[in-house]
């Protein structure tokens, strides 16, 4: 999501791609379904005219008020604390939406608050969760996984080759004692692990799998997406910021699947395809090197973009 290391000074990512692909008209109404701390909804805002509207979600009851502080006087904003996964159900979704932006992952106000639990770089509670009123936090799934969907998690949301033997050294710790602490998980991964990545901690592959698992951001993404594409009007565009490459995979897969391309072997019977009902703008888009030189928390995002078809499929 954006980045920045204080609030005064977050640096919403790919800000002017991001925005650009939406195609914001004055009279438009966009979804921002990941606020953060606003950046790229100052951008849209100021793209619209007294008959535009902005329509602000977000999981973090943090970056909501942030959001109602800032924004609860414009008449042409309306604010949700909910999941982006959602955004079908709120009823200013239902007259459809010229554009649905989504900045994936953990914004830079919840990786810098240390008391969240997100980073390893400081010792505190093993919550990570984005939405602090509910679910279980991260102590509370390493309390009772079993060693085999630990490492199940480990592998599949962090592509950890060493997740059998982490999982085994978790339960084994808390058979002494509860995991519940960032320090404590990232000591043990750094005892289990050791440092074989130059400039990347040991912990970094575990820590993504375990606060994906415990946000359920893949199946909230899927869901997302899914309620985006329902609610665009033709002509309405989504612009998507995917942190790594589980979450790029999924976008990338969601327009291909929706837009009509066969997909199977030449030498197969042809495949029954729905009728195409996204296009892609363009290739896949990458922060440029200056951005990244300035804010490092952006050399990994990815941007795509795709408009919706009118019924019939064609532009």
């Amino acid at each position: 999501m954006n980045s920045g290391s204080e609030v005064p000074q977050h640096i919403p990512v790919m800000l002017n791609e991001a925005v650009e692909g939406l195609a914001v008209r004055e009279d438009g109404r966009y979804l921002d379904g990941t606020f953060g701390r606003g950046g790229h909804a100052r951008a849209v805002l100021s793209r619209l005219g007294s008959g535009g509207h902005l329509l602000l979600m977000d999981r973090d009851p943090q970056a909501i008020a942030a959001a109602q502080k800032e924004f609860a006087g414009d008449s042409r904003v309306s604010i949700r604390h909910a999941n982006f996964s959602t955004l079908a159900e709120w009823d200013e979704t239902s007259e459809g939406l010229d554009g649905v932006l989504l900045d994936l992952g953990v914004s830079s106000p919840q990786l810098d608050e240390a008391a969240r639990g997100f980073s390893f770089m400081a010792d505190a509670p093993l919550d990570m969760r984005m939405d602090t009123t509910q679910g279980e936090s991260a102590a509370d799934f390493l309390a009772h996984a079993d060693e085999r969907e630990i490492a199940d998690v480990l592998w599949t949301y962090g592509e950890e080759r060493f997740s059998r033997k982490i999982a085994r050294v978790i339960v084994e710790h808390r058979n002494e004692s509860p995991m519940t602490r960032t320090g404590e998980l990232a000591t043990l991964i750094e005892r289990v692990v050791g440092r074989r990545e130059s400039g990347k901690h040991p912990a970094t592959r575990s820590f993504q799998a375990l606060r994906i698992r415990v946000n359920g951001e893949l199946d909230a993404l899927q869901r997302g997406l899914d309620a985006a594409l329902d609610r665009l009007k033709p002509a309405g565009r989504l612009s998507v910021i995917s942190f790594h490459s589980l979450e790029d995979r999924a976008v990338k897969l969601f327009i291909r699947d929706h837009s009509g391309r066969v997909q199977g072997s030449r030498r197969g019977p042809p495949l029954m395809v729905a009728p195409a009902r996204l296009a892609a703008v363009g290739k896949a888009q990458f922060p440029s090197a200056a951005e990244q030189a300035d804010n490092p928390r952006s050399r990994s995002a990815v941007l795509r973009v795709a408009e919706k078809l009118p019924e019939g499929g064609r532009a």
